[in-house]
């Protein structure tokens, strides 16, 4: 029994070391398959690779030739456009050469009139000469014959004295009806002091502490990004410190997200399901206040009969502001101010103040929507059935339509009024001079130009050519080319006229 134990024990054993050998076999060649299969799939990655990187170099070598062959084709074209360029002024010059022989050939015709002219004149001397001797040798005229004579001559004598009295009264008039003009521009301005200067918007919200940046952005960003998109503003998170800025070119969008952040920071829950929440209570606050700011509006300027959605667009302007004078402030005042002229001149004071009021209401849609904002406030007005003469009047306030009225023309001088006293807007005195200059710097770069003008406070500027140099073709292109310089080169709101003036004069002398 023992030795039967020893045996089985032993062929255990046996069976184990065969086991085990078989195993190692089996791994040591399953082991060197693998490297093999492993050797074999970085070759075939190499070569894929290199094949490639070999397609992309063929590729890039492509494109360069394609590049090189654009670039000729464009330099190609370029050149037939100069050689097109140059026959041109070739011609130009030619035909000016032309013109300059003509215009000699036509000189030389005149003085010769000219001298005939004065042969002839000489002539009719000597024979007024001559017949006044005779006259005086005859000296045989009736009484009624010499008081005819005498009529006449003191007729003639009471004509020009009539002429002098008449120039004299309309130098005094007009002198007299400037200084009127300055005392009720004056009474005006006294009757309707503001009692304040400007207001401004901001878009700076304050914060408590540092941290609260870190909770505004959210983790990766969540809270930022879901309040920029349900607010329709960009809000900048930087290295200014305990502060954030709300940037948005629509002003009420960027007052509802104001008000929003401010009370999400002092509520702190700020996740985006409450802010989307807060956005839209602030932006029924926000429209209730314009609401409000609207018809208070009206209220102060005196105005009535306005349809709500006039009031409401004219609330926008609330938000809006032109060089720190807040545009809501600037109409009321624009409204008291056309109200006190037109009472002095004896115009429609419900006219003036109407549209006086109403003169910017374009600028509460002109991001939204094509066009100056004087055409845009006149045709909203138009669309709701506003009086005639207040759309012309909120049109013609920057002379882009024609003034069809005396309350057109106060509701301009009332608008220059409010925004050129000192105080109303932020701009200073040298950077208004400077921006005057700049056009006028920009017009007078151009050839051919004799003078330039910036007017109406930098909203139009004239340029008056010299004919001899730019025909009238030439004088659009020079109107084309200073417009797009100007747009190239300088910001200003609104927009800027440029007119461009090319006349002959002939002057003579009676002696």
């Amino acid at each position: 029994m023992g030795n039967t134990i020893i045996y089985i024990a032993i062929a255990l054993i046996v069976d184990l070391l065969i086991l085990g050998a078989i195993w190692f076999f089996m791994n040591r060649y399953f082991t060197k398959r693998l490297e093999i299969d492993r050797k074999n799939q970085a070759d075939t990655i190499i070569a894929t690779a290199k094949e490639n990187a070999k397609n992309i170099e063929i590729e890039a070598k492509d494109k360069a030739l394609k590049i090189l062959q654009d670039a000729e084709s464009e330099n190609t074209k370029r050149r037939n456009e100069l050689n097109r360029e140059d026959e041109r002024l070739n011609k130009r010059r030619t035909d000016l050469d032309h013109r300059i022989e003509r215009f000699e050939q036509r000189e030389s015709t005149l003085n010769k009139r000219q001298s005939a002219l004065d042969k002839r004149a000489n002539e009719v001397e000597k024979m007024y000469a001559q017949q006044l001797a005779e006259l005086q040798k005859i000296a045989q005229m009736s009484v009624e014959e010499a008081r005819e004579i005498l009529l006449q001559e003191a007729e003639k004598e009471g004509r020009d004295d009539m002429a002098r009295i008449i120039r004299q009264i309309e130098a005094a008039a007009r002198a007299e009806g400037e200084k009127r003009a300055r005392e009720i521009v004056a009474d005006a301005i006294q009757r309707v002091a503001s009692e304040h200067v400007n207001e401004v918007t901001t878009s700076v919200v304050t914060l408590p502490n540092e941290e609260m940046k870190g909770r505004i952005v959210g983790r990766n960003g969540r809270n930022i990004r879901a309040f920029e998109q349900a607010a329709g503003v960009d809000v900048i998170v930087d290295d200014t410190p305990e502060a954030v800025t709300i940037s948005c070119f629509d002003s009420v969008r960027r007052e509802i997200g104001r008000r929003a952040l401010e009370y999400l920071i002092l509520d702190g829950r700020i996740h985006p399901a409450h802010i989307e929440k807060v956005l839209e209570d602030k932006q029924k606050e926000v429209e209730k206040t314009i609401e409000e700011a609207g018809e208070e509006a009206a209220y102060d300027a005196g105005v009535s009969g306005l349809r709500p959605e006039i009031l409401k667009m004219l609330g926008r302007l609330k938000f809006r502001t032109s060089y720190g004078q807040n545009q809501l402030s600037h109409a009321v005042e624009v409204a008291k101010l056309a109200s006190v002229i037109a009472s002095e001149l004896g115009a429609d004071t419900e006219i003036v103040k109407a549209a006086g009021l109403l003169h910017d209401l374009g600028k509460a849609m002109d991001h939204n929507t094509e066009g100056t904002h004087a055409m845009l406030g006149a045709e909203f007005a138009r669309r709701y059935g506003v009086n005639p003469k207040v759309v012309n009047a909120i049109a013609s306030h920057h002379h882009e339509t024609e003034q069809e009225s005396l309350e057109a023309i106060i509701v301009e001088a009332a608008d220059a009024i409010s925004g050129a006293r000192p105080g109303a807007r932020r701009e200073d005195m040298e950077q208004y001079i400077k921006r005057l200059r700049a056009l006028e710097d920009i017009a007078n770069s151009f050839k051919g130009v004799s003078q330039s003008y910036a007017i109406q406070a930098g909203r139009e500027v004239r340029i008056i050519v010299r004919p001899e140099d730019i025909d009238d073709l030439e004088a659009l292109r020079i109107a084309r080319d200073v417009a797009k310089k100007i747009e190239e080169n300088m910001q200003y709101p609104g927009q800027i006229k440029v007119t461009v003036i090319r006349e002959t004069r002939a002057v003579d002398f009676a002696k």
